[in-house]
C-alpha cells in the first residue's frame, strides 16, 4: 500500500514534495543557523557566518592590534641589471619561462593582444603583460590525454610547429624541458629530437597559465624592497590586467571542451602561498566545480537571488559597503577565515570575457582601489568566482581579495572556528580612510564613490533575470 501512494503522486504533489525537500535544506542551511549572519557579544567580540560556505568566524577584542605586514627582508640597493632580470619572470629573462601564448601591448589605439610570436619576438619586443604556460602545472597537461584523450586544436598545433621552426624556438624549448625535468628528479642530459617534441606540447596545449607583469619594481624603486604589486599599476594599467585575464580564461574554455571550470586567483607574497615576488595571475583548468561550489549552487537554486539578500543588500543595512561606481560595488566581507574584500559586478551578464569594458574596467577600477588601499606589502590572496560553462542559472562575477595576515592553528583545527583577526567594520574603517586618501593623491580612480558617498540602490545586482522584470526603489 505504501508503495501504491508513493508512485500514484500528481504532478502537485510531487511538486509540494519537492518544495518540502527545499525547504529542509533551507532550514538546516549555515544561514538559516542564525537570525543574522553577523552577531556581536556583549564584550564585543564578532561571530559570523558565511552564508554561501558555512565557514564559522569569530573576531575576538584584541587580536586585530597585531601588525599585518612584515618588513621586507631585503633591502639591498637595486643595480641596473636589477630593474630587468631580478627572477625568471623579469623582461631580460623572457626565454627562462616556456614559450609565450599571448602578451598584451599597448599602442596608439589602445589595448592589442598579441600572438604567434617567435622566440626572437618574445626576447625583443616590449610587452605589458604575458601569459606564459607554467612550468608545474596543477592540472597536467597528460592529465586531460589520458583521462579524456584531449589533443590540441589545429590553430595551437600549428602555433607549436611555427615557434619550433626556428633555432632559437627549438633551443628555447629543449632548455625548458631540461631544466623541468631536473627539477622534477628525471635525467635530462642526451635527450632525443623526438623526446623533446613529445614533452613540449603541454608548453603551447596545456590548461595551466601566469600571467606576467612585466616590472618586478615600481617605478622609481630604489632598493629591492619596492616590487610592483597590482595597487602600484595605475588604474589604466590594472584595466589591462583584468581584461588579458578574462581573455585568458575565455581562450581556455574555447580550447578545452572538458574544462567545467577556470579557476583565476593571484597570490601576492609568499605568506599567501607566492613563489615570484613579482606580480602575477594564475588560471587553471579544471574538470569539475568542486564540492563547495555544487554546495553554493544548490542554494543559489533555492534562492536565485541570494548574492543580493544576503551578500550586498545585508552588507547595505550593516554599513560594511566601502565603495561603488556604475558597474561594481565593494563590501567589507563577513565570514572569512581572513580578512576579506568583496567585490561584484552589478552586470546583469556573468561570464566576466563577455561584459563590456565599461563593465571589466569598472571592476578593475575596485579591484586596484582595494589593493592600492592595503599596500605592496600586505600578502593577499586574489580569487575570481564566476558561473561555471555548464550552469544554467546565472551568478555575478565577484573577486575576493584575503589578507594572509593570520595563521590558522590549533584552535581553529580542533573548533572549526576560525580566528579572523579583524572585524568587518575595522576592515571598513581601515580601507576607506586609505581609498580617500589615494583618490584624493590621483592614484586611483577618481569616479569610485566611497562610503557614504555610495547610492546603495536595492538589488543592485543584475544577474537575477526577474529583477530586470520588476520596478526597482532607489
Amino acid at each position: 500500500m505504501v508503495s501504491t501512494v508513493e508512485v500514484s503522486f500528481s504532478g502537485r504533489d510531487l511538486l509540494h514534495h519537492s518544495h518540502l525537500r527545499t525547504r529542509l535544506k533551507t532550514m538546516i542551511s549555515p544561514l538559516a543557523a542564525r537570525i543574522s549572519p553577523i552577531q556581536t557579544m556583549a564584550d564585543g567580540t564578532v561571530k559570523q557566518i558565511n552564508p554561501f560556505s558555512g565557514t564559522e568566524v569569530w573576531t575576538v577584542p584584541g587580536r586585530g592590534n597585531r601588525p599585518i605586514t612584515q618588513p621586507p627582508a631585503d633591502t639591498a640597493p637595486l643595480t641596473k641589471e636589477d630593474l630587468t632580470s631580478f627572477c625568471a619572470f623579469c623582461p631580460d629573462r623572457r626565454l627562462e619561462t616556456p614559450p609565450e601564448k599571448s602578451r598584451l601591448v599597448h599602442t596608439d589605439t589602445g589595448f592589442q593582444i598579441r600572438t604567434g610570436l617567435s622566440a626572437a619576438e618574445v626576447e625583443t619586443e616590449p610587452a605589458l603583460f604575458r601569459r606564459v604556460p607554467n612550468l608545474f602545472e596543477i592540472v597536467t597537461y597528460e592529465y586531460w590525454k589520458a583521462n579524456y584523450e584531449f589533443t590540441m586544436d589545429s590553430e595551437t598545433i600549428d602555433r607549436m610547429d611555427a615557434y619550433l621552426s626556428t633555432d632559437l624556438g627549438r633551443e628555447h624549448v629543449r632548455r625548458i624541458v631540461e631544466t623541468k625535468r631536473k627539477a622534477s628528479g628525471l635525467p635530462a642530459d642526451n635527450l632525443s629530437e623526438e623526446e623533446i617534441l613529445s614533452q613540449a606540447e603541454c608548453f603551447f596545449g596545456g590548461g595551466h597559465d601566469v600571467i606576467i607583469g612585466h616590472n618586478h619594481f615600481q617605478e622609481g624603486a630604489e632598493n629591492r624592497s619596492q616590487i610592483a604589486s597590482s595597487g602600484t599599476l595605475t588604474p589604466e594599467e590594472h584595466f589591462g590586467l583584468i581584461w588579458f585575464t578574462a581573455e585568458a580564461a575565455r581562450d581556455l574554455y574555447k580550447r578545452n571542451r572538458y574544462a567545467k571550470y577556470v579557476a583565476i586567483f593571484q597570490n601576492w607574497l609568499k605568506p599567501a602561498g607566492a613563489s615570484f615576488d613579482h606580480l602575477h595571475k594564475q588560471l587553471v583548468s579544471i574538470d569539475e566545480r568542486g564540492v563547495n561550489a555544487q554546495q553554493e549552487l544548490e542554494r543559489l537554486r533555492s534562492n536565485p537571488n541570494m548574492y543580493n539578500e544576503w551578500a550586498v543588500d545585508y552588507a547595505a543595512n550593516q554599513n560594511l559597503i566601502i565603495a561603488e561606481n556604475d558597474h561594481a560595488i565593494c563590501l567589507a566581507g563577513f565570514g572569512h577565515r581572513y580578512p576579506t574584500l568583496e567585490v561584484f559586478s552589478k552586470s546583469a551578464i556573468a561570464e566576466p570575457w563577455n561584459q563590456s569594458p565599461e563593465e571589466i574596467r569598472a571592476m578593475s577600477n575596485l579591484l586596484h582601489a582595494c589593493h592600492a588601499a592595503a599596500g605592496p606589502d600586505v600578502p593577499c590572496n586574489e580569487e575570481w568566482h564566476h558561473k561555471p560553462v555548464d550552469v544554467d542559472i546565472p551568478s555575478p562575477w565577484r573577486v575576493m581579495i584575503k589578507w594572509r595576515v593570520s595563521t590558522l592553528a590549533g584552535f581553529e583545527g580542533g573548533t572549526k572556528v576560525y580566528l579572523n583577526t579583524i572585524s568587518p567594520w575595522d576592515m571598513r574603517d581601515r580601507v576607506v580612510s586609505a581609498m580617500y586618501r589615494l583618490r584624493d593623491e590621483g592614484k586611483i580612480a577618481p569616479t569610485i564613490n566611497i562610503a557614504t558617498e555610495c547610492p546603495l540602490a536595492r538589488n543592485s545586482l543584475k544577474y537575477n533575470p526577474v529583477l530586470s522584470l520588476r520596478p526597482s526603489i532607489t
